[in-house]
């Protein structure tokens, strides 16, 4: 807990290491990752600022953060990854952080070959090469296809038999051919790698199966096949999405066919609900701060709104709510992959608390707050399209208690 205004915070559970990395990814943010530089990056056609992010990777190595160092990476846990999110979150700084470095890694780590983590990995932590995570599913597939919101080996969500989601084949017996549409998926416009989940064996050997597509290599076909990819209209203007089409498109297989896929999706899940949780946690004490110092200077019947009673107790309210938040979120960061279920929670916990932070600010505000020219709506559309692309918050609980044999299921 600190002084908002002031932006100092003491915080006596992170190392000194930490505490460095944080200043100096603060200090980065502030000089430019401000409001009127969000909104001119969001306009650029890659979505983010593509200065920024090779100085986010390539000098503070954000992307390679829990990756091998013999692979480029730092070599650092979920604890560092949760920092990182929470400053980017604090000020919605859009960058490929969370398609990239949280999805899209993991997963070329835990099942790609010796040669395609070789080939990838390096490019990924240097931040030379951006990936997007390709879900096909009704509505946003994240939470469902990660384990989050339910048993992602219960539902057939990447396909079923040989149609619906994405369909992989080999006409020729040898190499793969994926046809299929997705929506939803971030940073799936511009991103140079893809990851594509898809459905194959029909009914006898029914499985997903992880596919690699290189879309600068990719042909645009149009109607003749290929790749379509269209960036989409999106509540949050900081979190790109795209619709991607995929005709008879040629790919390759991320690892070998046994490979545990759906496994390697849960496993992602987790750290990915760790990571949303800290940038939701920090775009919620952005929204604070915004709060905090609108009412020291916003005055009425002569005096600033923040000092009356009633606005003291909701904003002390909100920074409970987010602190509870945080500090659940540092626990299952520190959690044994694999044996707990705080990620699901803290997420939960998370989205509640942005939400909330999100709706005081606005209100707060007043009509100010839901103006283009004022950030506070950004925090607002922030913490709505959260929810739909990673909740409810109600179904990760749910999930969660479901994990631990709360509700009777199996662990």
């Amino acid at each position: 807990m600190g002084d908002a205004r002031a932006g100092i915070e003491v915080d006596v559970t992170v190392t000194e290491e930490q505490r460095e990395m944080r200043r100096a990814l603060r200090d980065l943010l502030a000089r430019r990752a401000g409001p009127a530089a969000t909104r001119a990056a969001v306009a650029t056609a890659e979505g983010y600022d593509t200065g920024l992010w090779a100085t986010l990777a390539g000098t503070l190595g954000l992307p390679g953060l829990t990756l091998p160092e013999r692979y480029g990476g730092a070599g650092c846990g979920l604890a560092e990854l949760a920092l990182a999110c929470e400053e980017t979150g604090r000020v919605l700084a859009p960058s490929p952080l969370l398609a990239t470095g949280v999805l899209a890694a993991p997963l070329i780590a835990a099942l790609g070959t010796e040669q395609q983590r070789a080939e990838l990995l390096p490019r990924i932590a240097e931040g030379s090469l951006t990936c997007a995570l390709v879900l096909p599913g009704d509505g946003s597939p994240l939470p469902l296809a990660l384990g989050l919101a339910d048993d992602n080996t219960a539902l057939p969500w990447s396909g079923d038999g040989r149609s619906g989601g994405i369909q992989a084949t080999r006409p020729d017996g040898t190499h793969w051919s994926l046809y299929g549409e997705a929506g939803h998926v971030l940073d799936g416009h511009s991103a140079g790698l893809l990851l594509v989940a898809a459905h194959t064996g029909g009914f006898p050997r029914s499985r997903t199966l992880l596919f690699l597509i290189r879309a600068d290599a990719a042909a645009d076909g149009g109607d003749k096949g290929g790749l379509v990819r269209r960036r989409e209209a999106t509540l949050d203007l900081t979190r790109s999405q795209a619709t991607l089409q995929l005709r008879d498109m040629p790919a390759e297989l991320l690892g070998a066919e046994e490979a545990d896929v759906l496994g390697a999706l849960a496993a992602t899940g987790r750290t990915a609900a760790v990571a949303l949780a800290a940038e939701a946690v920090g775009a919620a004490r952005g929204a604070l701060d915004r709060t905090v110092e609108h009412a020291t200077t916003r005055e009425q019947f002569g005096r600033p709104i923040g000092s009356f009673q009633a606005v003291k107790h909701r904003l002390a309210d909100l920074l409970v709510e987010i602190e509870s938040a945080r500090s659940l979120t540092r626990y299952a960061a520190a959690e044994t992959p694999g044996e707990g279920v705080a990620a699901g929670l803290a997420l939960a916990q998370a989205l509640d608390a942005q939400r909330a932070a999100a709706a005081e600010t606005i209100q707060l505000h007043g009509g100010i707050g839901i103006t283009w020219e004022h950030d506070a709506h950004l925090y607002f559309k922030r913490a709505a399209a959260d929810e739909l692309l990673f909740g409810p918050a109600s179904r990760l609980r749910a999930r969660a208690a479901e994990r631990d044999g709360l509700l009777g299921g199996a662990r």
